[in-house]
């Protein structure tokens, strides 16, 4: 039977896993921080696909901010782990409108605005929950599409870059919501530096219109240390703390 730490985590060899994975984590974001001269950013430990068990392990850890990618799958964890004081949850997958309502219960941001149904939906929601005395505001996001050759949203999302400032605009008048920055993916098979480059232009347009948005979402495990480089205040991390995906059973 393994051991557990006060706050309910089990103290066994999956423990001791993390714990290495993300030490080596840590480091490099101090290292790249420091060759970057810039501040070190925040780190979010993406937690998909892992079982709710691995979320406590990592809050006996000292993580406080990890991020899901399905409302369905986030929800349930959430719920399971509420007694996690100070835990927040990081919204960053594709969303639907029709989840909002979901989503804004458990989140303390949502890292994936792309359209303007979108914001409105959750502004909407936002509003439902402060009349059932529940949150009063959410951070948002602008997910930017980071392909240059895209006209239109891709499956993985975002806003194309021109589109940016009507939908900044657009958040940013609805009410619950909180207008905070950029969050992006780099392109697939690409030198990430260059679209990161592009992403810390378009966040200092941003602030120019809207300069309490000084968020810049970006960097995941293989490309970390060029989003430190580019800016970014918020990294995404999964793979480099939790390893693969556990089999879907």
């Amino acid at each position: 039977m393994n051991a557990q730490s006060p706050d309910g985590a089990p103290q066994d060899e999956r423990t001791a896993e993390l714990a290495a994975r993300l030490e080596r984590v840590h480091q490099r974001i101090e290292d790249a921080s420091r060759r970057a001269a810039r501040e070190k950013p925040e780190l979010i430990v993406v937690t998909k696909f892992h079982p709710a068990e691995d979320v406590r392990r990592l809050y006996s850890l000292g993580v406080r901010e990890v991020g899901e990618n399905r409302d369905q799958e986030a929800s349930a964890k959430a719920s399971e782990l509420v007694d996690l004081e100070g835990l927040s949850w990081h919204f960053i997958g594709q969303l639907q409108s029709n989840k909002a309502r979901s989503v804004v219960r458990y989140a303390s941001a949502v890292h994936s605005v792309d359209r303007e149904s979108i914001a409105t939906a959750l502004s909407r929601a936002v509003l439902g929950e402060r009349e059932n005395g529940g949150r009063a505001n959410l951070d948002v996001l602008l997910q930017v599409n980071l392909d240059p050759a895209a006209e239109e949203q891709t499956r993985r999302g975002g806003a194309l870059p021109a589109s940016l400032p009507a939908l900044a605009d657009h958040v940013a008048s609805l009410e619950g919501l909180r207008l905070r920055g950029l969050m992006a993916v780099a392109p697939l098979g690409a030198d990430p530096r260059p679209a990161f480059e592009w992403l810390h232009r378009l966040s200092g347009e941003l602030q120019s219109a809207h300069p309490e948005a000084t968020l810049l979402s970006a960097g995941m495990s293989h490309d970390l240390e060029d989003a430190i480089a580019c800016g970014a205040t918020h990294l995404r991390i999964g793979t480099d703390v939790l390893g693969p995906r556990p089999p879907m059973g």
